[in-house]
C-alpha cells in the first residue's frame, strides 16, 4: 500500500485529514501514533473547522518539519524548510486549486460551516466530500517531494 493509499485509508477510518497524512509518514517522522494524533488533530477541518489552511497541507507541513528542521535557529535550515513547504504548497495548489479548506469545499459545491461540531462520518459524507481525494493527493505529493530530496 502506498503512503497516499494509507493516508486515504486512515481518513476513511475516521481520522481527521491532518492526522491521516501525518500518520502515513510516522515511520519517517519517528512520532508514535498517539503523539502524532494529538499534535495533528487541531489542524483538521482547516484548523479546528475554521476552514483555513487545509488539514492535509498542515499534516504534510508537519512531516516536512520533522524530517528537515534542525535544532536551533540556523537561517540556512529555515530557508531549506520554508523552501520545501513552498514547493509542496505550489504542487498541491497546482493539483487541487488551493491550499485553503474553505475554497476546496466551495469548489466541490459544499457549505463551509465553521461550527466546532464535526459532521458525522457516513458513506454519504465520504461520497460528497473532496477530503478523501485531498488526503491522497497531499500524501502523494509529499512522498514525491521527499523522494526527490533523497529522504525516502
Amino acid at each position: 500500500m502506498s503512503r497516499a493509499e494509507l493516508a486515504k485509508a486512515n481518513f476513511l477510518k475516521g481520522y481527521a485529514c491532518a492526522q491521516a497524512v501525518l500518520l502515513a509518514f510516522s515511520d519517517v517522522t519517528g512520532l508514535d501514533e498517539g503523539t502524532a494524533m494529538k499534535i495533528s488533530l487541531p489542524f483538521g477541518g482547516g484548523m479546528g473547522r475554521l476552514r483555513l489552511t487545509c488539514g492535509t497541507v498542515s499534516g504534510a507541513v508537519a512531516v516536512l518539519g520533522m524530517v528537515l528542521a534542525g535544532p536551533g535557529v540556523d537561517p540556512a535550515n529555515k530557508r531549506l524548510v520554508y523552501g520545501a513547504v513552498q514547493e509542496f504548497s505550489r504542487r498541491f495548489t497546482a493539483a487541487n486549486g488551493s491550499v485553503i479548506c474553505g475554497d476546496l469545499l466551495k469548489a466541490a459545491g459544499l457549505a463551509t460551516d465553521t461550527n466546532a461540531v464535526p459532521e458525522a462520518r457516513s458513506a454519504e459524507y465520504y461520497k460528497k466530500r473532496p477530503c478523501p481525494d485531498l488526503v491522497y493527493s497531499a500524501a502523494d505529493i509529499l512522498e514525491n517531494c521527499l523522494k526527490e530530496a533523497g529522504l525516502l
